[in-house]
């Protein structure tokens, strides 16, 4: 891979609903992704730098379907121990009624990531790539599979149902991935 190249996306699958918001992770630190002829993991600290920019958030990666940005403060995103953590109020259009809808019903796939490499922002350690410092484009809900198989759905809703219907989503997956 060319640092600084085409645009690269990630899947994730980290996502609950509350009200009129989506949150989750859009990333996780330190998992393993099989991404083809090689594999990948995030570092700690990976997107810091570019949490200071102008971040969208779409459905499907689709720029005719934008669902917030952080400039405007509907999306907010932060690092933490875990990941890419991020919070988007969702709007009241089509595709910000079709994410809360699938949402509350746990179709949703997952979260994606589009982003660049800068230079030295990749370290590899023979066919695993260790990203390490990421130019973050936008996130996205996607109805697809995570890339980082890690990660679950997740909603925000009260009562035990829900746990267990987490924990039935995780074992879909799971079956699906292998």
């Amino acid at each position: 891979m060319a640092a600084g190249g085409d645009m690269e996306r990630r899947a994730f699958a980290e996502v609950r609903t509350a009200g009129r918001r989506i949150e989750g992770y859009a990333a996780v630190f330190g998992s393993m992704a099989n991404i083809g002829s090689y594999h990948e993991r995030i570092a700690p600290g990976a997107f810091r730098a570019a949490l200071a920019g102008d971040v969208l958030a779409m459905l499907d990666h689709d720029p005719g379907k934008v669902l917030g940005r952080t400039r405007s403060g509907t999306l907010r995103l932060s690092e933490d121990s875990r990941g890419l953590a991020f919070s988007l109020d969702l709007p009241d259009t089509q595709a910000g009624r079709d994410v809360l809808a699938l949402g509350e019903r746990g179709d949703l796939g997952g979260m994606s990531f589009g982003f660049t490499v800068p230079e030295g922002g990749e370290s590899w350690q023979g066919s695993t790539r260790t990203l390490r410092t990421v130019a973050l484009r936008e996130i996205s809900v996607v109805s697809a599979w995570p890339a980082y198989p890690d990660t679950e759905i997740a909603l925000r809703a009260a009562g035990a149902g829900q746990e267990r219907a987490r924990r039935r989503r995780r074992l879909i997956m799971a079956e699906l991935m292998a």
